[in-house]
């Protein structure tokens, strides 16, 4: 017999909810409590009563939890995962899930690319605590377990693959979206920090997608990457015969080629000190002179620069121009690291998971005790050390559901290349809290089989961890 799953009855429904361990809520389009699950009301310590029929507002400001979870995605019209807090200080991670209503054949046709802003019906809700794999003194670096996915329910948004969009679920890359944003359609010239591996090309395309030179070229010019014999040819460009090995006819130089358009100036602080001056020039007359020609040439491009250095001091050092500083940091974007932006962590793995296993033909996922390391790590290398992770896990995982094992391997690896990303070694950390569950599971279940269910792990495993730290019964 096949079992249908839209056969089910809300009254059918409700009590599986009730035997999962994350403590669910049901919120209408009001923000008004429909229902809870038991596990809501150990969690929150709270009675049944006490939150079914409350507004979130009321429950926020009763301090039950904060912030609130429905309220952001009630406003943003969208999933939503963020760290928060419940009223006895148990740090717990949320995850907020709106159920659209249906639209009608004509009306989603007419909807076109905004189908999924249309009305909200319910928002589920589901929240698991994290305080005792959360217990370092950073409040930076977070774990996480089980989040819930509600699939294959009309109107439920689809993973965002579209490596475009900057993932901004946290409170810090919601600001500087909004920056970015309003400085799309402003002509000024941006200087945009932080460090390695932030994003900060991404941040630089979104200026441009996003503003009046959309349908212009974007040129990125990575300024530590070009000799400096060669910078000023492939920046200005020249004509023939300007030197020994030129081209015939002469080359038009990034500037040249980003008429109309926007030019990326990555690494900026790398540019050498006599090509300063020429850069200043070119911000000042908006006009450049290719290699071996008298003839300026006008360009109408905008200028955008990025640098992972500290550039005030640089100039300090008299190793970059003040004068040209002060024309690049006209306003500036500063990118924090993800460090500091745990609530995008998530999202950005999905994402990346996503689309490794698009471009890899696979369809493998990570199980929540894996997540739990990869939140609890720092990130040093930010973004691009995420995806590179993520990558090689699809990659060198021969199971289709990667595990904390599996991660455990890259994570220890990418603390041995970062040996100063964190003030302990990593793997003594995750060491000290793999030997603190264990301990408190041996206390609570006795047996190592039911202490491998409990922890979704093989018996074996656990008796050879339990040896490994000496703990018995």
């Amino acid at each position: 017999m096949n079992f249908n799953y839209t056969s089910l009855t809300f009254d059918q429904l409700l009590p599986i909810l009730d035997t999962i361990t994350d403590a669910i809520f049901i919120d209408d389009a009001d923000g008004i409590c429909q229902w809870c699950n038991n596990a809501c009301e150990e969690l929150y310590n709270v009675d049944f009563e006490e939150i079914v029929g409350k507004s979130v507002d009321d429950l926020e400001k009763s301090g039950i939890f904060s912030p609130s979870v429905t309220k952001r995605v009630l406003e943003e019209h969208r999933e939503l995962t963020i760290i928060h807090e419940n009223r006895h200080g148990r740090r717990l991670i949320t995850t907020g899930t709106p159920i659209f209503l249906p639209l009608s054949d004509e009306n989603w046709l007419r909807a076109g690319s905004n189908k999924y802003d249309r009305e909200i019906s319910l928002v589920i809700t589901a929240s698991r605590d994290i305080t005792h794999i959360s217990t370092t003194s950073d409040d930076s670096i977070y774990t996480t377990s089980a989040l819930l996915k509600a699939k294959n329910l009309k109107g439920m948004k689809e993973i965002n693959l579209d490596e475009s969009d900057l993932v901004s679920d946290s409170e810090a890359m919601r600001h500087v979206v909004e920056l970015t944003k309003r400085l799309a359609s402003v002509n000024t010239t941006v200087l945009i920090t932080g460090e390695s591996g932030v994003g900060k090309g991404l941040v630089a395309k979104t200026l441009h997608d996003e503003g009046n030179r959309y349908k212009g070229p974007f040129v990125t010019v990575n300024c530590g990457a070009i000799p400096e014999n060669l910078i000023e040819s492939e920046l200005f460009g020249y004509v023939a015969g300007a030197f020994t090995g030129s081209r015939a006819g002469g080359k038009k130089g990034f500037f040249e080629a980003a008429q109309g358009g926007t030019i990326f100036l990555d690494e900026i602080s790398e540019l050498p000190l006599n090509l300063q001056v020429k850069l200043l020039q070119v911000i000042q007359e908006r006009r450049i002179t290719p290699v071996g020609s008298t003839k300026a040439i006008p360009i109408d491009v905008r200028i955008v620069s990025a640098t992972n250095r500290n550039l005030e001091q640089r100039v300090k050092e008299g190793r970059f121009r003040d004068d040209l500083y002060y024309r690049l940091n006209v306003v500036p974007i500063n990118v924090p690291p993800l460090r500091e932006r745990p609530d995008d962590i998530i999202p950005l793995i999905h994402r990346s998971l996503a689309k490794c296993n698009r471009d890899l033909g696979e369809n493998k996922s990570i199980n929540h005790d894996a997540l739990s390391v990869l939140l609890k790590y720092p990130w040093p290398g930010n973004i691009r050390e995420l995806q590179n992770i993520v990558e090689r896990l699809v990659i060198t995982t021969s199971h289709n559901v990667i595990n904390e094992e599996d991660i455990f391997i890259f994570i220890k690896q990418a603390a041995d290349e970062n040996p100063v990303a964190t003030d302990i070694s990593l793997a003594t950390a995750l060491e000290k809290a793999e030997k603190e569950i264990l301990a408190q599971a041996l206390e609570s279940y006795g047996s190592t089989r039911a202490i491998a269910r409990v922890l979704k792990v093989s018996q074996p495993t656990i008796v050879r961890k339990l040896n490994k730290y000496g703990l018995t019964k």
